[in-house]
């Protein structure tokens, strides 16, 4: 496998002129992360992952983790590099001071965590979990359960879960049987059994936290009936020690695909009286607030693709500069690296392009999420918080089917060597597989852009969308670089696609709403495409302004602008034809009998 480098050029340029972080750090709340301070961080979270957590990503994949009577045991490097992680700080990057954390922006805590995903994905998934953890804790833990635990959670000396499914309860949480039962002084008991949990044990910290899905006695009917309570694992004294062992346990560890060193485990609660937990928030409301752990997590999930993609990336592009095969199909000469064959060079493109634009997509995600955080004026910080929603199933969504979809490249790209594990190539795209399934699927991602982003406002943030993109295709159009030009007529035309087929759904949501379901996944993977092209091309403007200033890396900005023209001609032409996938609506599916898929 080869090594991880964290392309942390790009990454700046990404963040500095698409996401907006210039203009971040300018606001009171963000005042100390100034762009020294952005470029030292990124320069140490690119050593930390290449150095530290990189070497462990093979042995990690390899060993697995471990079930023992004690608990679980991960790899062998872990916990080591685990203290190295909390010791330097990465596991409270955008948490508060208060708290024990950096309070820095969450677009530059996102670039943090591409970092540490690319280099071992695996790793990756505890503090990313944690995070989304404290966030849920932030926004409606008492304050007594604050003091407990978050500043625990935050340096990383506890982690945190969580727990949502159950054997019968998958994507449909309203089918969810555990319980609470309340108690005296005020605590509850919690039994039940969660599966598929993430680091839900592990020996890197002395205490987890989980944050756990369950009924209240006589509580409501499916969804609104659930309430979220806080189960540790070890019982906290009033002094902070950790107390007695909570009736929580591990019962299994699941064998998987990949991720194999992250420990996906069945916890079982309240086999031995049950076990103690703390309410959340208030009653019926858990999953409104796991929604807020949810969607940290969704994009989460969304650059775990993005880093898997870059990894595979760079190791198929180091192969194919060394692999020798075949002749030059244009100079003839024979004998060449497979770099130089078109169609290695093709995949190596779709690898570059759709990487780079999932990338722009995530990073000014976060940047809304941080002007969100930000802004003091309601309606703006409505407007923002929407657009950022809007834009979190497109991340998440896309940047995992790409993920897949370029991992698998990297393999294509090694020939039989790809398939054979000890290249590494195969790697990638095990762990990739599992992006598109958990915090929900790209089903679920299509649905929830369509039915709770798109129609819950009558389209007006999807409407704020489409100008910015209109902005960007006018100002490619009048460039003067005959390439930019193009790249503004195809996204003119892919924008214009993507208008029809949203004018097209809402005209059918309330009359048909099967073709708007079977619709919903193409209508995502248009929406990827274009906002795809719409930050290439601003890369592309943004490349061309650097140029014509005379910047020194003449190269990075060529670059740039190439790879925008090659997706704006190889995957922009692909919204026309998903618009009209969405707008054939259900007939052809209609038309298949459950007998006929028989035959």
């Amino acid at each position: 496998m080869s090594d991880y480098r964290a392309p942390v050029k790009e990454m700046r340029f990404v963040m500095d002129d698409l996401a907006g972080f210039k203009e971040l750090s300018q606001l009171p709340c963000f005042e100390e992360a100034t762009p020294d301070l952005a470029d030292a961080i990124l320069d140490e979270a690119a050593k930390f992952a290449g150095e530290v957590l990189a070497p462990l990503n093979r042995i990690g994949d390899q060993q697995g983790c471990t079930l023992t009577p004690n608990g679980v045991t991960t790899p062998p490097g872990w916990k080591e590099a685990y203290k190295a992680f909390c010791e330097a700080g990465w596991s409270g990057v955008e948490s508060p001071t208060e708290f024990g954390g950096q309070g820095l922006p969450e677009t530059l805590a996102t670039v943090v965590k591409e970092m540490v995903c690319s280099a071992n994905l695996s790793f990756s998934l505890g503090p990313l979990l944690t995070t989304g953890a404290v966030k849920a804790l932030l926004t409606c833990a008492s304050d007594e359960l604050k003091a407990i635990y978050l500043e625990k959670m935050i340096t990383g000396e506890w982690t945190g879960t969580m727990n949502l499914t159950e054997p019968q309860a998958g994507s449909d949480l309203a089918l969810i049987r555990s319980r609470a039962e309340p108690q005296a002084d005020g605590s509850y008991r919690v039994f039940g059994q969660k599966i598929f949990i993430t680091y839900g044990d592990h020996d890197m910290t002395d205490n987890i936290v989980h944050l756990v899905l369950a009924r209240l006695p006589d509580a409501p009917a499916g969804v609104r009936g659930i309430s979220l309570f806080l189960v540790p694992k070890f019982l906290v004294n009033t002094d902070g020690s950790l107390g007695e062992r909570n009736d929580a346990h591990c019962v299994s560890i699941e064998h998987k695909l990949g991720i194999h060193a992250s420990p996906t485990c069945v916890l079982a609660f309240g086999d031995n009286g049950g076990a103690v937990g703390y309410l959340l928030g208030e009653e019926n409301r858990g999953l409104e607030y796991m929604f807020i752990m949810m969607n940290e997590a969704r994009l989460g999930v969304g650059l775990q693709g993005i880093a898997l993609g870059e990894r595979a990336y760079q190791q198929a592009l180091g192969y194919a500069r060394e692999r020798k095969q075949g002749r030059d199909a244009i100079t003839g000469e024979a004998l060449v690296t497979i770099d130089k064959h078109p169609d290695i060079r093709r995949m190596l493109m779709l690898m570059k392009s759709r990487i780079e634009s999932c990338r722009a997509v995530a990073y000014y995600t976060s940047g809304l999420l941080d002007r969100t955080h930000a802004e003091a004026d309601p309606e703006e910080k409505k407007r923002l918080l929407y657009l950022a929603e809007f834009m979190i199933p497109i991340v998440k969504g896309g940047s995992t089917e790409m993920g897949i979809d370029v991992t698998s490249l990297g393999v294509q790209i090694h020939g039989g060597m790809g398939f054979i594990e000890e290249t590494g190539a195969a790697q990638h795209w095990r762990d990739s597989r599992i992006t598109t399934i958990y915090e929900g699927t790209t089903g679920i991602q299509a649905n929830d852009l369509l039915f709770r982003k798109l129609m819950r406002d009558q389209g007006a943030t999807a409407r704020v969308v489409f100008g910015e993109v209109g902005v960007t295709a006018k100002a490619l159009g009048v460039s003067t670089r005959p390439e930019l030009r193009a790249i503004g007529k195809r996204l003119g035309e892919s924008l214009q696609a993507w208008i029809s087929a949203t004018e097209w759904l809402a005209g059918n949501a309330k009359t048909g709403l099967s073709g708007v379901l079977t619709a919903a996944v193409p209508y995502l993977h248009l929406a990827v495409t274009v906002s795809g092209g719409w930050f290439m091309g601003k890369a592309a403007l943004a490349a061309a302004r650097y140029l014509e200033q005379g910047e020194s890396d003449q190269a990075f900005y060529l670059a740039k602008i190439a790879t925008a023209q090659f997706y704006a001609d190889q995957l922009l032409p692909l919204a026309a034809a998903y618009a009209e996938t969405v707008k054939a609506g259900d007939a052809a599916l209609a038309a298949l009998g459950d007998e006929l898929f028989n035959f």
